[in-house]
């Protein structure tokens, strides 16, 4: 039986406390590797000893299988409770016993129509809707089917009581965010290839040696085939590395993941897998290669190496400017709000209500404002610009892009770029491939930077070069 954490217990509290106060369908809010199942598993063995039933809906194999362990070891009456997933409980409803209580996990999928087909079928069962992020990219929300919500502790408090690791974010920017565009609820496949640039896959090896050499690292790609490409950038360099996707037979996929386990290999390149659920506890380091509009999969994506140690600070890589939308990791949000149905959801959970931005260009790294210390960046220590009107320069050719003001600058740099020749032949490259100082100027009104960027740039170049 697992021993339970205090913020673990005090979840299950307020859970009873809530079907007390009279609420029967209760959305539980818990952050990505705080032990969810866990949670649930205990909340099931108290429900099983009282005599009565319990179900249990999740809608992906490995995740069902892993539950079913947890709920075994925590001392479920296995024979009172139903686990399955959401598509086989939704075809044999007329053969399931009649639950008291229905645990969902992963519930902002709950209202999809498979799901409803089995709450329906048990309209008296109190319902306990599980999930790290409750919130929808579709109009309707939780509130649609809940009645109550139960809020975990905060990302930042978990990290300060050494449940979850704390971390160092490094934005690297290999994409053009203006090419993106929305299908079925994120980013298409296509403009994703549009958005990223190439370079992108020897950027990835590169910043993996510089900034968590020798760390496990799990990337996350838009597509098969730039996870073999990145696959093969890490096996160039001497770095053990494989690829998994839905595609990937079963037993391969099986041994692959073992072995990431057992540390057999570094790198572990996926498609749309290790998001939910998957139990990969020697992570120390995530690769961003795919944007997304989802906070629920940006969570997923950015927590996944948070699994504490002692001594550990994780390392979190973004190379497509996740952060530019959401803010970081441990931003403090407010999800009583995110369950509520909005004509026109304006309050999105990024960075508008968040602390600011700001980014270093000597390391990359990412953070909140106020950790600067003595206008040092906090995890280099390389000194960082003063403040404008508007924005924070950082060390010369890297600004924070406010989340308010990240639409308006792209409109404003397409514009640019349509009308005047020498940014169209600057617009994807970096600072580093500059060699003129018309392109510096360029890149300069590209992206709002003064003048005197370019004269400072193109000096410092030269005298680089003598």
């Amino acid at each position: 039986m697992f021993k339970l954490r205090s913020y673990q217990q005090e979840t299950i509290d307020k859970v009873y406390q809530s079907m007390r106060s009279g609420h029967r369908r209760i959305v539980v809010q818990q952050p990505p590797r705080t032990g969810k199942t866990v949670i649930m598993a205990e909340i099931a063995r108290k429900t099983t000893a009282k005599g009565n039933r319990v179900m249990f809906i999740i809608h992906r194999k490995e995740v069902l299988e892993q539950a079913i362990e947890t709920f075994k070891l925590q001392g479920v009456d296995m024979n009172l409770t139903t686990m399955g997933m959401v598509q086989t409980l939704t075809r044999r409803i007329n053969q399931l016993d009649k639950p008291q209580l229905i645990l969902v996990d992963e519930a902002h999928h709950a209202l999809a129509k498979s799901y409803l087909n089995i709450l329906d079928a048990f309209p008296n069962a109190y319902v306990l809707y599980f999930t790290a992020t409750p919130i929808r990219t579709g109009h309707d929300q939780l509130d649609k089917i809940a009645d109550d919500i139960v809020t975990g502790k905060s990302i930042k408090w978990l990290t300060g009581h050494h449940f979850l690791a704390p971390f160092h974010y490094y934005g690297l920017g290999d994409i053009d965010r203006s090419k993106l565009r929305k299908s079925n609820g994120d980013y298409s496949s296509e403009s994703m290839d549009q958005a990223i640039s190439h370079e992108i896959y020897g950027h990835i090896v590169e910043q993996y040696q510089r900034l968590a050499k020798g760390k496990q690292a799990v990337v996350y790609c838009h597509s098969i085939e730039s996870a073999k490409k990145i696959t093969q950038q890490f096996e160039q360099a001497g770095i053990t590395a494989a690829e998994v996707d839905g595609n990937t037979e079963v037993a391969l996929r099986d041994e692959l993941v073992q072995k990431f386990r057992d540390q057999k290999l570094t790198i572990l390149a996926n498609v749309n897998l290790f998001t939910e659920g998957v139990d990969l506890p020697n992570v120390d380091c995530v690769i961003m290669a795919r944007p997304t509009s989802s906070l629920a999969l940006y969570l997923q994506f950015s927590m996944r190496c948070l699994n504490p140690r002692k001594g550990k600070t994780a390392i979190i890589i973004d190379h497509v400017d996740n952060f530019l939308t959401f803010g970081l990791p441990n931003n403090d949000r407010n999800w009583s709000e995110a369950i509520v149905t909005k004509d026109k959801r304006k309050a999105k959970l990024s960075t508008e209500n968040g602390p600011a931005i700001a980014q270093c260009n000597y390391c990359f790294g990412t953070f909140y404002r106020d950790q600067i210390v003595d206008d040092c960046c906090p995890l280099c220590g390389h000194e960082l610009k003063k403040k404008t009107k508007d924005y924070k320069i950082v060390n010369v050719d890297l600004q924070e892009i406010k989340e308010n003001q990240a639409v308006n600058h792209r409109k404003a740099m397409i514009q640019k770029i349509l009308s005047d020749q020498v940014m169209a032949n600057v617009a994807d490259k970096s600072v580093g491939q500059l060699h003129t100082l018309k392109e510096f100027q360029a890149y300069a009104k590209l992206h709002s930077y003064s003048p005197g960027w370019a004269w400072y740039q193109f000096n410092n170049r030269r005298k680089k070069k003598w």
